[in-house]
């Protein structure tokens, strides 16, 4: 019999606000130098301390949930999730159950070139727990992420092939990037997924029971961990048995899961309305507010380069991939008017340099204007600089900063075009090279690069190779 996979998401996204979710202590944007530094009575739980919802954290959410275009509820409001588990120092978490902020989205991707649309049944807002580390036979409590902001994503269950939801994620963390919503960095725990998996026989309508694995916090894992599990749970199935819908941790390092704990139910964590917070009122102002802070979805804007701009597939997913990077180039296409070469200067020579640099991390921390990129970029299209001295010129400007037609010409780089001179250089070289002219016009076509080289280099690299090209082909026809 033939199985097929339902797998739904639960997304937890780290919210970049300034401080934490319900108190003034710095946020987990990056990781603390040291443990346990960014905490204080309130995200510690001491006896008598009462949270304050951070307003950031609310607009940033809202933004967030309409970047996956969907509905914003005017009233939402927090419930209390009762567990104890070391990590969580108040023994519970403020969630949204039954009001989230956020209602019925989706979100557009592109797999294996196809657009597709994968639905999100709600987004809500919560806080996060601390860090634990187990050494030997301790485990260390670290508390400085306990209480930052965090948006859980609950997708439907749409997803049938690893394919499909490692692109939504990828889709995902540059839609929130872009907004300014959150980072999104896997690495630094800003993005993290459970991945929900059952299976059915092909084309039935029926469930079988589930499974969650937590925290699986890297694309390539998230994959591992999807055919493992599918694996598993055939192999269980067709001996005869049945799943158990139970949480399991994924190891990557043996590409195996183990059992954690039975599958909980909202009774098992005693939801009650939150105490302590009054529920959240949007009016129409401040959701005008939000809506007005949206920027183009990533997506569309990769598929409006290949469609007006007419890049290739891979460079228009490159150029999307970072904010900084997709408003560098267009700013870059504005001045030179040439998308195409923009494209290519930037994929091809710019961001070669900055990945070989120690101390350039992105186009944010170049050394020089914009407007000198643009010139040399200028300087090629207009035949006064070759491709091959153009990236000398962009490598002193990446080093040293300056002006682009400075270095061009303290180097004597700018290229000659007068077809007058560029002529006797060409008559000068075929009358020396007789041998070679009869020996082309016998036959041998592959000297002709010949003849090209000797110009270039009589010329000291600055004729036009175009024009000695086209002055060659009319002499020796």
């Amino acid at each position: 019999m033939t199985y097929e996979k339902v797998i739904w998401l639960e997304i937890h996204v780290r919210i970049k606000s300034e401080t934490k979710m319900f108190c003034s202590c710095k946020n987990a944007i990056e990781l603390a130098a040291e443990p346990n530094i960014n905490v204080c009575p309130i995200c510690m739980g001491f006896p008598g301390m009462l949270p304050s919802l951070n307003s950031e954290v609310v607009r940033l959410g809202t933004i967030g949930g309409m970047m996956m275009r969907c509905e914003v509820n005017k009233h939402s409001r927090f419930d209390r999730k009762s567990y104890f588990y070391p990590d969580s120092p108040l023994s519970f978490q403020i969630t949204q159950l039954y009001e989230p902020i956020v209602w019925a989205g989706e979100v557009k991707v592109l797999v294996d070139g196809e657009e597709r649309v994968f639905g999100i049944h709600h987004m809500h807002l919560e806080n996060d727990a601390g860090k634990l580390s187990h050494a030997g036979w301790q485990t260390l409590c670290d508390f400085n992420r306990a209480g930052s902001p965090l948006m859980e994503i609950v997708t439907d269950p749409v997803f049938s092939t690893k394919q499909e939801v490692m692109e939504f994620l990828k889709e995902l963390q540059k839609m929130f990037r872009a907004a300014g919503v959150s980072d999104a960095d896997m690495e630094k725990w800003q993005l993290r997924c459970d991945v929900n998996m059952s299976i059915r026989p092909q084309g039935s309508s029926e469930l079988m029971n589930r499974t969650e694995h937590k925290n699986v916090n890297s694309f390539s894992a998230i994959g591992r961990c999807i055919d493992a599990e599918f694996k598993r749970q055939k192999k269980i199935v067709e001996s005869g048995g049945e799943v158990d819908q139970e949480t399991r941790g994924w190891n990557d390092d043996t590409g195996m899961s183990t059992t954690q704990r039975s599958k909980e139910d909202a009774m098992d964590y005693r939801y009650f309305p939150e105490p302590d917070l009054l529920p959240i009122d949007l009016d129409d102002n401040f959701i005008e507010q939000c809506r007005q802070s949206l920027v183009e979805l990533p997506i569309d804007k990769r598929l409006r380069y290949l469609s007006e701009y007419k890049l290739k597939e891979d460079d228009a997913r490159l150029l999307t991939t970072d904010s900084s990077l997709t408003t560098y180039f267009e700013k870059l296409v504005e001045l030179t008017k040439d998308p195409k070469k923009s494209c290519s200067y930037i994929t091809t020579i710019l961001l070669a340099m900055i990945s070989e640099s120690d101390e350039v991390n992105g186009v944010d921390d170049l050394r020089f204007d914009i407007a000198e990129f643009a010139r040399v970029i200028e300087l090629v299209n207009a035949d006064e600089l070759s491709s091959t001295n153009s990236k000398q010129v962009i490598e002193e400007l990446f080093q040293n900063g300056g002006k682009a037609d400075i270095i061009v010409d303290e180097n004597n780089l700018r290229q000659k075009n007068d077809t007058g001179a560029l002529e006797a250089i060409v008559d000068e070289v075929l009358a020396d090279c007789q041998t070679q002219v009869a020996d082309y016009k016998w036959g041998n076509e592959n000297i002709f690069g010949f003849f090209v080289g000797q110009c270039m280099k009589r010329s000291k690299w600055q004729g036009n190779p175009k024009i000695f090209n086209e002055l060659l082909r009319q002499k020796l026809k």
